[in-house]
């Protein structure tokens, strides 16, 4: 599969998505702040990336959290992961919460989220008198064990 061409723009400050390896799934997205933005535990904030994009159709972006700070510090993104649809095109902002017990400070340049660029398919929904039955029916919420 050919890679998608991502364009963007960006504000003064802002820096582009960046895979940090060659088989890094998520490009790093990075706080746009013209001042640091602390966090209290329990308090939840949009977070400017100064990044706008363009994807082609048919595809989606996906906004992640980044897995060392939802560890070290409880700093997750919530509405995750977030769709930022192709015909979308105002700024990326990550919902940032602090989970954590200790304030966390957001700095200007910090990486703050990933994003996934990923295919998307359409469905067409038609209205139906009944489902198939399977095994598993209408069991939900740990129906299939642990």
């Amino acid at each position: 599969m050919a890679e998608p061409r991502i364009l963007y723009t960006a504000q003064p400050g802002a820096r582009a998505p960046e895979y940090r390896s060659a088989g890094s799934a998520g490009a790093d997205l990075r706080a746009c702040l013209a001042e640091p933005r602390r966090l209290e535990p329990g308090e939840r904030a949009a977070v400017p990336t100064g990044l706008r994009i363009q994807l082609p159709p048919g595809y989606e972006a996906q906004v992640r959290p980044r897995s060392g700070l939802a560890l070290e510090h409880g700093i997750t993104c919530l509405n995750s992961p977030g769709t930022i649809d192709s015909d979308y095109r105002g700024e990326i902002r990550v919902i940032l919460a602090n989970l954590g017990s200790e304030p966390f400070t957001v700095r200007p340049g910090d990486r703050i989220a990933q994003l996934v660029v990923a295919p998307v398919s359409r469905a067409v929904f038609e209205a139906a008198e009944s489902l198939d039955s399977t095994e598993r029916g209408s069991g939900g919420f740990g129906s299939t064990g642990r």
